[in-house]
């Protein structure tokens, strides 16, 4: 009876199933992800913003003030329509948020559209912008090509 009582435990019963998922392969390939993801942001550079370019969706107004951004900080000011004046370049941003405060005094109800090239600086444009609604002109718009 003994040799029959070994041979039942050799007999397929002597091993069990395991019903465990190996998940050292999925951690291996989430680290590999991680890494590409950790490395990718740092080969753009955060600081340049390429805009698109957009469709003409409405006629500019026929009188206004036109303010351009240039990509390499150079600024320019004037009025374009009826009255038109010819564009004065301001060396920083005080004088022209002083030329723009003149204009304004002079024609108050004319709005103001901000000029920038795809290259300019992002942050340039915003503070024009916020430097126009601290003046009080409430139509400030961005130009499109």
């Amino acid at each position: 009876m003994a040799s029959s009582f070994s041979s039942s435990m050799r007999g397929g019963r002597g091993r069990k199933f395991k019903s465990e998922i190996n998940v050292v392969p999925y951690i291996d390939v989430m680290l590999v992800l991680l890494i590409i993801f950790m490395v990718m942001p740092s080969a753009n550079d955060p600081s340049l913003v390429d805009l698109p370019s957009a469709e003409k969706s409405t006629k500019p107004p026929s009188d206004y003030v036109q303010v351009v951004i240039k990509p390499n900080g150079a600024l320019s000011i004037g009025v374009k329509g009826k009255g038109e004046e010819a564009p004065e370049t301001a060396p920083n941003r005080d004088a022209l948020v002083k030329k723009l405060r003149a204009i304004h005094g002079d024609h108050p109800d004319y709005p103001v559209l901000i000029a920038g090239d795809k290259e300019s600086k992002y942050d340039d444009v915003i503070q024009l912008i916020s430097e126009a609604k601290k003046m009080g002109i409430n139509r400030v718009g961005l130009s499109t090509k």
